[in-house]
């Protein structure tokens, strides 16, 4: 059974810093692709960055180039998002996903974690 864990969410005064981490089992993601995204109340789930896991191809969506970063740990199956520079619309629930082949929207994905929670206070 395939599951992705996320960790590393939390309050963040803005310009701050956070890392979040996906740790992934059940199955081998070689030529899958990891993606980030973030759901704020009230609005559509949105992406924020994938990679792609055996070349470790990027692509980050406008509102966070420069700021945040996504990378992938192989050993340890371990997906990573580096957020810096923070701001308040940042606040939004996270979540890791995987598909086969790359892909930006949301329902694109097959595999979602269960999300944790960045709140960034001004």
């Amino acid at each position: 059974q395939v599951q992705l864990v996320e960790s590393g969410g939390g309050l963040v005064q803005a310009g701050g810093s956070l890392r979040l981490s996906c740790a992934t089992s059940g199955r081998t993601f070689s030529s899958y692709v990891m993606g980030w995204f973030r759901q704020a109340p009230g609005k559509e789930r949105e992406f924020v960055a994938t990679i792609t896991w055996s070349g470790g191809s990027t692509y980050y969506a406008d509102s966070v180039k420069g700021r945040f970063t996504i990378s992938r740990d192989i050993p340890k199956n371990t997906v990573y998002l580096q957020m810096n520079s923070l701001k308040p619309e940042d606040t939004a629930t996270y979540y890791c996903a995987a598909r086969y082949g790359l892909g930006f929207k949301a329902a694109e994905y097959n595999y979602w974690g269960q999300g944790t929670q960045v709140t960034v206070s001004s």
